[in-house]
């Protein structure tokens, strides 16, 4: 079994040969950056030392050690209760929403797996529902020189290869067949995960995959295949496994991390992964207000230029509280722990935030904003700013373990 070391968020990671943080250094370099050029510390490097960002998941280093980064939250148990609530928080995310087929039973049952085995468990579970629903079949042209008449006999070939055999016939036929590009892709992805899965019960999946997919040629072009399935609109219950294939296969897609220092790196924001948690909690757990998320979208200014108007400066607020079409109280989900017991009157709040809230409430005509940050032993009864007669912000703690509670309170508070 591949050794596996846990750590927190911004905890120090130790344990770790030389060699193997020079890795994930050089990883953390050039993953520094995301597609759209936006900065992200995967991982922070101070003094010599290495420690974890803002990201939680799995890196697997090229020794094959599981790094397990999970998240920094007051709860009174143990590592294994945390990986629980990350998996609950988790079937929220919006990058993973259509691809997370999380209960409460499925938690219980991989609570006890690395989280590497449980993200493989999640896609093999999700390709078991594939192929009880039947694998995806289409027509495709055949020739052949077959011993019987099948189709059509294809005269000319038949007379050249049958000449001196009248026992087999040259014939063209449509045969319905499930060789088909993503069940190549598939049938490619089991053969890799069979390879380095250790979980018996994952092992015991991928034996009645194998099983399932043994008629079905392997992919011999992982590209050429995936770009021919994104062609094809026919297969639309493929989506919730496609995005696990193109990274198990090609190590991108979800979360795309450059692999070149690490065997393979799977994280999440958490920052995005407790906002969508927050405003799915409350579209969950209330229904006094309809919940629209980064919206209402509206201009910040507009440019004046050449006698033309242009709007500039989209805002979208995380989440609103919505009263027919204006907002009645506007949320915006921070991930960050902050003093409420001390700390003076700012107690550790971002000053940027409170001008962005302010900007929302007066632009939105909200009389009330609030910006919810998590429940902790410093943070645990709400702060009540005014910016004016007009506006208030309250900072409100949610607990991420008493979801249906915290809305009822931020409710409570935002109402009264």
């Amino acid at each position: 079994m591949p050794d596996t070391k846990i750590v927190r968020e911004h905890e120090e990671l130790i344990g770790l040969s030389d060699e193997e943080l020079k890795d994930l250094k050089d990883f953390a370099v050039e993953n520094q950056t995301d597609d759209l050029g936006n900065y992200r510390p995967v991982l922070t490097a101070r003094n010599d030392r290495l420690f974890a960002g803002n990201y939680v998941g799995i890196i697997e280093t090229r020794k094959r050690t599981v790094l397990e980064i999970l998240p920094k939250v007051d709860i009174a148990g143990s590592d294994e209760d945390t990986k629980k609530l990350l998996f609950k928080m988790l079937r929220s995310w919006r990058g993973l929403k259509s691809q997370a087929v999380f209960n409460e039973s499925h938690i219980n049952a991989v609570r006890h797996f690395n989280m590497k085995e449980v993200f493989f468990n999640l896609f093999l579970n999700n390709l078991v529902l594939l192929t009880q629903r039947g694998l995806a079949r289409h027509y495709h042209p055949v020739e052949d020189n077959l011993p019987c008449l099948r189709g059509r006999i294809q005269f000319p070939q038949h007379i050249r290869e049958n000449a001196a055999n009248h026992s087999r016939f040259y014939v063209s036929f449509d045969e319905f067949s499930a060789d088909r590009p993503a069940n190549r892709l598939i049938h490619s992805t089991i053969k890799e995960l069979t390879a380095t899965a250790r979980q018996p019960r994952n092992q015991q999946l991928l034996h009645q995959l194998r099983i399932s997919f043994s008629g079905i040629p392997l992919s011999e072009d992982y590209q050429g295949d995936l770009d021919r399935y994104r062609l094809d609109r026919t297969i639309q219950h493929y989506e919730p496994v496609m995005p696990w294939v193109r990274l198990f296969l090609l190590k991108e897609g979800l979360t795309t991390f450059a692999g070149r220092h690490v065997n393979q790196a799977l994280l999440f924001p958490m920052w995005e992964i407790y906002e969508d948690f927050v405003a799915d909690s409350l579209q969950r757990h209330q229904g006094s207000y309809p919940v629209r998320k980064q919206a209402p979208r509206e201009s910040l200014t507009t440019l004046v230029k050449d006698g033309k108007e242009y709007e500039a400066f989209e805002m979208k607020p995380d989440i609103s509280l919505m009263s027919g079409d204006k907002p009645e109280f506007i949320l915006d989900a921070k991930w960050k722990r902050i003093n409420g017991k001390d700390g003076g009157p700012k107690h550790g709040i971002n000053q940027t935030d409170m001008y962005q809230m302010f900007v929302y409430g007066k632009k939105y005509g909200c009389s009330k904003v609030a910006l919810v940050y998590p429940k902790t032993d410093q943070f645990d009864d709400p702060l009540h700013y005014k910016f004016d007669q007009d506006l208030s912000l309250y900072c409100v703690p949610f607990d991420v373990e008493k979801p249906r509670k915290s809305v009822t309170e931020i409710l409570n508070t935002l109402q009264s």
